[in-house]
């Protein structure tokens, strides 16, 4: 008996040192007082989120649950994973005093940090609050689990706390396709080093758990467990804490993984507890940096904090796996492994952001994987963690990896990254057209953004997206020195501008076609959109349909022509690219805006109806995942940066401001995929959305990097007189912009770290007086706009309209 009390002394000795504010784990909830959290909404507790490492991620639901998550691997998508294997499906906690026990998976409010969250479970007993806190550090196969118990009272309390590991060891999507064959999983406690691991048996699959070294743990049977899919088992573990009053303490519990050996898994678990602060202030450091790249200032508060957030979410999806690299992902749950076409618009916007390393680390994790499959320069589509590529590749990505070869190099001026990768622009625009263009007629044939089965004729976007990929390698085989090369890629880039612009325009719409075939093509993908359409209710839809499906009848089959059918988001791709003729993209453009909701662009056209302005609440998908009737972030992107490249910022704000309407509506800090709360929950190309229209349109940075200039034309929208943008990284240099109107007056303010660089700054030619440093100054005029040329640390420049 006397030991036992020794011993259980030993453990509150232990157990009150978390109420020390020395102690690290009292350190991190301190240092979240002084971050920006933000809440979430209490009608989306059972909606999921994320805390995320570059190794391993968690995903539960808002009120602390965690149930079956996602389609691509169903009910499998959540839990925790560190990939290309899951180690659990989630946990459990209960908490027993005064007789009473009380599950904790009913949080009553969430609160998202940039790196870091917690769920507030609120006074589950007399003065008595919990929150639990997640933690996952980069470069560390594991994971950190707090529970903060705070004592409101002047009494002593005694709480039996209970905790519930649900393990999953499990393959990612496609392992079975790599030999990963997923068996029953076993559990065996340690007593001597208090400390619980779980093995697949038949894989060297592990994952171990315990708490800060020293506490030791008590198996339990189950407490609050839940059921969940697939092969795991549970294990459970409890301690009684006693809290002082008017006192806190705080309970880890650190989980680990590997798949390599289980002293691996137990090597991790103890780096996590030995590093914990460290990894914390590495990591803040980390989203600081972040955060203070590309820093804007605007107007309008909602639109600058989301473009600040999109910015965190893009490092929630960083996947770093051994033998593949490091690259991102597209989307939490269901998209966390890599795509070419996701990582081709994001990067963009990772370049615009500064995140170069981050860039160059996933074009060559999606350069050896195409290289890899197919080896004649197509761009994979879709690759899961293990490396088994799922989709080879649409026939868009290809043309569209040309360009983001280009864009990299616009950025960075890294001559030894364009001479590596220039020859797979090269093969990759020979597969384009000696392998997908049937008639020559230079429009590669097959599926572009657009998945509709049947939809594979010559696609508007794959001609837009090809017409700016012969441009963009024109220019880098002349760089190379490769000058008859470059003058047969512009040439076909001339051509494709004058058939997009004639054989794609129909005149009868206002808009660019979906896509060009027969009227055979036609036929057979127009029953399915008039199917479509009245199953949706779109009655105007089904009566356009039937009206073209009788006047093709009158039509001769065998002629190729462009068709408008779905008014698929696409057509506006070539005002995107700015290849559209300014008339024409004028009228596509007034087109395109019909086909919105508060909250953006429709995927396809036909989905919308006179009501939709008035649908501001939550997305009914169907049951099972489809994309049908839905709003996305990347159409509506793609019309703000096409209105921007006519001219026309006012619209462009227009299109972000209704994206930001579902910026935190269903989980606070993220924009969901489909508006405003369906589909992944978090998506990379949301920063190509925000980040090129704001960067490189509104505050109108275009870098020459390789020729050592910048290219500065601000287009802001009208109702902004004040906007600035700080440490936009450009190759080695590093330049901040400020901007002032009022009264007919503007002043642009340019600061760069490389004063010997070229600056060559475009303002309205309206503005007759141009002053720089104080002396008017003479200036070219070009299409509109005045150019001043000069180079410098920091210029000012004062114009006036009188």
């Amino acid at each position: 008996m006397r030991n036992t009390l020794v011993y259980l002394f030993l453990i509150s000795l232990l157990l009150a040192s978390c109420q020390e504010q020395s102690n690290p784990y009292a350190v991190l909830f301190n240092d979240l007082e002084n971050q920006e959290g933000l809440s979430g909404n209490a009608n989306y507790l059972n909606s999921p989120f994320v805390t995320a490492g570059d190794r391993v991620y968690l995903i539960g639901h808002q009120d602390g649950s965690f149930p079956d998550l996602g389609w691509h691997v169903e009910g499998e998508m959540g839990g925790i994973w560190m990939h290309p294997i899951k180690l659990m499906d989630g946990f459990s906690a209960q908490v027993e005093i005064e007789g009473q026990a009380i599950c904790l998976n009913q949080g009553q409010n969430f609160i998202n940090y940039p790196f870091s969250n917690r769920i507030h479970f609120g006074t589950i007993a007399s003065d008595l609050k919990i929150d639990r806190l997640h933690f996952v550090p980069d470069g560390r196969e594991g994971l950190a689990i707090f529970y903060r118990f705070e004592n409101g009272s002047s009494e002593e309390k005694s709480i039996d706390f209970s905790w519930v590991a649900q393990v999953d060891l499990r393959p990612v999507w496609l392992g079975d396709r790599s030999g990963m064959i997923d068996l029953e999983d076993e559990i065996n406690f340690n007593e001597l080093t208090g400390t619980f691991t779980a093995k697949d048996q038949g894989n060297d699959w592990y994952t171990v758990w315990g708490s800060e070294a020293g506490i030791p743990l008590t198996p339990r049977e189950e407490i609050c467990s839940f059921e969940s899919l697939g092969k795991g088992k549970k294990a459970a573990f409890g301690v009684n804490l006693t809290i002082p009053g008017n006192s806190t303490l705080i309970f880890p519990i650190f989980i680990a993984g590997s798949t390599e050996s289980e002293l691996k898994a137990l090597e991790t678990l103890a780096d996590l507890r030995n590093n914990l602060q460290s990894d914390w202030f590495s990591k803040k450091s980390n989203f600081q940096a972040v955060f203070e790249k590309s820093k804007i200032e605007i107007p309008d508060p909602e639109l600058q904090k989301a473009f600040e957030w999109v910015k965190y979410n893009t490092q929630w999806l960083v996947r770093e796996v051994p033998e593949m690299g490091r690259g991102f992902g597209a989307g939490l749950p269901d998209y966390p492994w890599y795509f070419g076409v996701d990582s081709e618009y994001t990067i963009q916007g990772l370049l615009a952001t500064g995140q170069k390393d981050l860039v160059y680390s996933t074009i060559a994790l999606i350069h050896n994987l195409s290289e890899k499959t197919n080896g004649n320069g197509r761009i994979i589509h879709e690759a899961s963690t293990n490396g088994v590529v799922f989709n080879p590749g649409n026939i868009n990505e290809t043309p569209q990896w040309v360009s983001t070869i280009w864009e990299v190099y616009r950025w960075t001026g890294d001559r030894e990254f364009l001479e590596k990768y220039f020859p797979s622009a090269e093969k990759g625009l020979n597969w384009l057209l000696e392998e997908n263009d049937s008639d020559g007629n230079l429009l590669a044939d097959g599926y572009g953004m657009m998945e509709i089965h049947g939809l594979k004729s010559e696609m508007i976007d794959v001609a837009a997206y090809s017409y700016k990929a012969f441009s963009d390698a024109s220019k880098m085989a002349e760089i190379l020195g490769k000058t008859a090369l470059s003058e047969s890629y512009q040439q076909t880039a001339d051509t494709l501008a004058e058939k997009i612009n004639s054989d794609f325009w129909v005149d009868e719409f206002g808009s660019y076609a979906d896509f060009i075939g027969t009227v055979e093509d036609a036929l057979h993908l127009i029953d399915g959109a008039i199917i479509r359409a009245d199953t949706l209710n779109k009655p105007w839809a089904v009566e356009e349909l039937k009206a073209t499906k009788a006047k093709l009848s009158t039509l001769p089959n065998d002629k190729k022509r462009g068709f408008v059918l779905y008014h698929n988001w696409v057509v506006n791709t070539p005002m995107e690219v700015g290849v559209a003729d300014p008339e024409k993209a004028k009228i596509a453009l007034e087109t395109g805006r019909k086909y919105t909701n508060p909250f953006g662009v429709f995927v396809t056209g036909i989905d919308r109806d006179e009501s939709a302005e008035n649908e501001d609440g939550s997305f009914a998908g169907s049951k099972a995942f489809s994309y049908t009737g839905a709003v996305m972030t990347l159409p509506t992107g793609v019309s703000a940066i096409g209105e921007n490249k006519y001219g026309n910022p006012d619209a462009a704000l227009d299109y972000l401001k209704r994206m930001t309407r579902s910026f935190g509506f269903a989980l606070p800090g993220s924009i969901y995929e489909v508006s405003p709360d369906y589909g992944m929950f978090t998506q990379a190309w949301n920063l190509y959305s925000y980040a090129v229209p704001m960067v490189t349109q509104f505050f109108g940075i275009q870098p020459d990097t390789g020729n050592k200039v910048i290219h500065i034309r601000p287009q802001m929208p009208s109702s902004w007189e004040n906007a600035s943008i700080q440490k936009v990284h450009v190759g080695e240099n590093e330049i901040s912009l400020s901007y002032q109107k009022s009264n007919g007056e503007l002043v642009i303010e340019v600061e760069q770290s490389e004063k010997k660089w070229g600056l060559s700054i475009e303002i309205p030619e309206s503005y007759s007086k141009v002053k720089i440093l104080g002396k008017e100054v003479s200036s070219d005029t070009q299409q509109g706009y005045r150019r001043i040329l000069m180079t410098g640390a920091k210029v000012r420049i004062e114009a006036s309209k009188n």
